[in-house]
Parts: structure tokens; C-alpha cells; sequence
């Protein structure tokens, strides 16, 4: 089972959750309460599901697609190692995996 740590904006909370190969992290998060709203419901059509990997784990995904990388260019407070939490599937080959909540987010959906 693929564990996820989710660390808040400001570094200071934790949450770890126990998730199931095949699940969509945004799925995961949302269920555990984290607060990625993914306005587009995992159409990749806006960045509301902005996540922040951990650098060690970041080798781990795949790569991100072009169309991922224009929405992560729209991305508030974006990095290196941002990703689209709709667009990454957990598997037991991932894991653990860390991520940090942006600070903020913008919702440029139909924009």
C-alpha cells in the first residue's frame, strides 16, 4: 500500500494516509481533507490540484505530459517539483511519496 505525506503550506502539519495502487492523488487528498479543491475535476483545465513533490521522491513519477506543463505554467507559487495531483496515479513502486500544499492557488478555468 502506497503511503502519501502530506505536509501543509506553512511546514508545520503532517498527515500520512495509507492509499491503494491505482488511486488518483487528488482522490487521496480530498478524502483526507487536504485542501486541493481540482475545479475541473481531474480534466487537467485548471491547476487547483497544484501539488508541491518532495524532491527525493520526485524521481519517482512519471514524467509529467506537455499538456500537464502549460497547466503547471499557470500555477501559482509553482517549482521544479510541482505537479497536478489529478495527473498522478499512486503505485506501490511510489512510496512513500511527500507533498507539500502550495501557499495559494489560482483558478484559471475557461480563462
Amino acid at each position: 500500500m502506497p503511503l502519501v505525506r502530506f505536509i501543509s503550506a506553512n511546514g508545520e502539519t503532517v498527515q500520512e494516509v495509507e492509499a491503494r495502487a491505482g488511486d488518483c492523488l487528488l482522490d487521496v487528498a480530498q478524502a483526507a481533507g487536504q485542501p486541493l479543491e481540482g475545479t475541473c475535476e481531474g480534466q487537467m483545465a485548471c491547476s487547483t490540484c497544484h501539488v508541491i513533490v518532495a524532491a527525493e521522491d520526485f524521481a519517482q513519477l512519471p514524467p509529467a505530459s506537455e499538456a500537464e506543463e502549460d497547466m503547471l505554467d499557470l500555477a501559482a507559487a509553482a517549482t521544479r517539483t510541482s505537479r497536478l495531483a489529478c495527473q498522478i496515479i499512486l503505485s506501490d513502486d511510489i512510496n512513500p511519496l511527500t507533498v507539500r500544499m502550495p501557499g495559494e492557488f489560482h483558478n484559471l478555468q475557461g480563462l
